[in-house]
């Protein structure tokens, strides 16, 4: 049996040991890793194939999600979607999307990528190679065609801020922004901002604090459609639980009845992207009244949009 001292003296060399055998697993891992990488003729390649066949509507998608180097290549009128959790986006603003993947990649977890990206999906075709990328074309069954994007139609928006008791404050629409009396941050315009890792094309529109809304009123808005509200606090903002932050509340209602049609209430610590929607009847076009409102707007910056949507499958509709 070994003595306390002789142990001692060993685990020096175990140490060693222990740390020689991790160096030589991170040289072998480096020496593999160029391998398995794309080279620029193959990226090259692939954007050749989807200038030539890509249609207008299209989107790329990449996996695994990090891998970033494609975007210097792809085609710039293409959007190309890659950020933590966007393997199951719907992404139902495209008819069809393009995976561009790296499977042999360490940790891609393919399985965890089909299981998520499949649903409502049908390969176009066999997959195509190109060194170390793999492309694929889907139709994508989540697809919901745009009748009316909020974000889009802005520039003809009436904004203001409306007290409780119905007043309002105009805030006027000076080219580029809808800009209100008081802070500078108070003005309602599209923006590209990031709700819990998910880059959104968005209208910023920041609670001006206390009872008072901000409110964009849209004409146009068809019948027969399906409402939906999608918006959030960006960067780490909605993380934050301080004692003095209050819910933040936004949503559409009718500009002609008043009726609520679809409202969101996020409290602090809530991350995420929040949804509502709610069917509209047919009939002749409406005119709604987008606004957020938050009794203490410290922090709370809010990023949203409204859809009209036609008619197609959804497969997922989380938080309707």
């Amino acid at each position: 049996m070994r003595s306390p001292d002789s142990i001692r003296r060993a685990l020096p060399l175990v140490e060693l040991g222990g740390l020689l055998l991790v160096a030589l697993a991170c040289l072998v891992f480096q020496l593999r890793l160029p391998g398995r990488l794309p080279s620029e003729a193959d990226y090259r390649a692939v954007a050749d194939q989807l200038r030539a066949e890509a249609r207008p509507g299209d989107a790329v998608l990449l996996f695994p999600w990090w891998t970033e180097r494609a975007r210097l290549y792809l085609p710039p009128e293409l959007p190309v979607y890659g950020y933590l959790g966007s393997d199951k986006d719907d992404l139902s603003a495209h008819p069809r999307v393009w995976v561009l993947g790296q499977p042999e990649l360490p940790r891609a977890e393919v399985a965890d990528f089909r299981a998520a990206f499949l649903p409502g999906r049908t390969a176009v075709g066999a997959p195509r190679r190109t060194g170390n990328l793999e492309l694929t074309l889907y139709e994508n069954g989540r697809y919901r065609p745009r009748r009316f994007v909020a974000s889009e139609a802005y520039a003809k928006a009436r904004v203001y801020l409306e007290s409780p008791e119905g007043s309002r404050v105009d805030c006027p629409f000076d080219g580029r922004v809808h800009r209100c009396p008081g802070p500078p941050h108070l003005y309602v315009a599209p923006e590209w901002h990031e709700i819990f890792y998910e880059p959104r094309h968005c209208l910023w529109m920041h609670a001006p604090g206390g009872k008072q809304r901000l409110v964009a009123e849209f004409d146009g808005v068809p019948g027969g459609t399906e409402l939906r509200l999608e918006g959030g606090i960006i960067f780490e903002y909605a993380v934050q639980r301080a004692p003095h932050l209050r819910t933040t509340h936004y949503g559409v209602e009718d500009a002609a009845s008043h009726e609520s049609l679809v409202q969101v209430a996020q409290p602090p610590g809530l991350e995420g992207v929040q949804k509502a929607s709610r069917a509209l009847p047919p009939g002749e076009p409406r005119t709604v009244k987008v606004w957020v409102q938050a009794d203490n707007a410290d922090t709370r910056q809010v990023c949203l949009d409204v859809f009209a949507l036609g008619d197609g499958a959804v497969v997922s509709r989380e938080g309707t």
